[in-house]
């Protein structure tokens, strides 16, 4: 009989594993063949479709207003640095950006049946735990807001903190990008700078200092220098204004230098000193191949007198 009790159990439970596996199988049928199943899904595909296409016009209205915005800006009567509204209208639309798509995602998640409140909670309390261990993140970002608030520069400028020096390319809430006339990248947290040289927010001063033979009056010295920068300020326009001469900075018993000073616009004082020294430099190579060449024919002349050939 034991045999018998044995088969008879285990042909009961494969039996039953049969019916389990046929039952989950309808289940499963069911579930596919069930029309509202496959409407919800769709519904729910068309509602993320809709939603992202949305967020995207969104964004792009937004970015349409900011950009409008600025310009209005710029053209109003009250004079406001230009260089303020391109940071803070790539500001905005950063914000606008970070904004929207999380908004986005918000809703992505609840189209497919996961609870955002408590993601919103955990996110909250995940959250303040990381700003107790962020300081420096924070000291960046709060940082970051007042050099846009204070417009101590703005992308384009010319600007040096520490040893970093180069123009602006990017101005974000945690870090700034400096781009050297080298080519040399520099990113840099902004609670790291700490005092800021800006080149490009008012006009620069040229000062050049030309070296001057002592055989050289001074009157005739101011002169040729003054007549070489004559027109200066239509060959170079970054020059504002006519170079001022100011006279003998030093001297010795060789030589003497006579300072120029001229008025230039912001970040441009390295090429126009380039092209003082140019100008001036022609001039003098000027004069003295024309003295050299008065002297020459003075002595051909004396020569000619002393042979004779010179008289009738």
């Amino acid at each position: 009989m034991l045999p018998f009790q044995f088969a008879q159990g285990e042909s009961s439970s494969a039996a039953g594993a049969v019916n389990e596996a046929l039952r989950w199988t309808d289940k499963v049928w069911n579930r596919i063949a069930d029309p509202d199943m496959w409407l919800n899904i769709m519904f729910s595909s068309i509602r993320i479709i809709i939603i992202f296409i949305i967020t995207r016009i969104v964004i792009k209205v937004v970015y349409r207003i900011i950009d409008r915005s600025m310009e209005r800006k710029q053209e109003g009567k009250i004079r406001v640095n230009p260089r303020r509204f391109v940071t803070v209208g790539e500001l905005l639309k950063n914000a606008t950006s970070i904004t929207c798509n999380f908004i986005m995602i918000l809703l992505l998640l609840s189209e497919i049946n996961i609870q955002v409140g408590p993601l919103l909670a955990s996110a909250g309390v995940l959250g303040l735990a990381i700003g107790f261990g962020a300081q420096g993140l924070v000291k960046d970002v709060i940082t970051g807001f007042f050099i846009i608030l204070e417009d101590q520069f703005a992308v384009g400028d010319v600007i040096q903190t520490g040893t970093y020096k180069g123009t602006v390319e990017v101005i974000g809430l945690r870090t700034t990008k400096l781009v050297s006339w080298q080519g040399e990248v520099h990113i840099i947290p902004n609670g790291a700078i700490a005092s800021v040289t800006n080149y490009s927010m008012s006009n620069s001063l040229a000062v050049v200092d030309i070296p001057m033979k002592a055989d050289l009056s001074l009157d005739e010295s101011v002169h040729l220098v003054k007549k070489s920068l004559v027109g200066i300020e239509e060959r170079d326009l970054n020059i504002v204004k006519v170079p001022d001469v100011l006279g003998i900075q030093s001297m010795s018993t060789s030589e003497y230098v006579v300072r120029i000073v001229a008025e230039c616009m912001p970040n441009s004082r390295a090429s126009v000193e380039r092209q003082i020294q140019g100008d001036v430099k022609k001039t003098l190579e000027y004069h003295e191949m024309s003295n050299q060449a008065v002297v020459e024919q003075a002595v051909a002349l004396e020569k000619d007198e002393g042979d004779g050939t010179g008289g009738a």
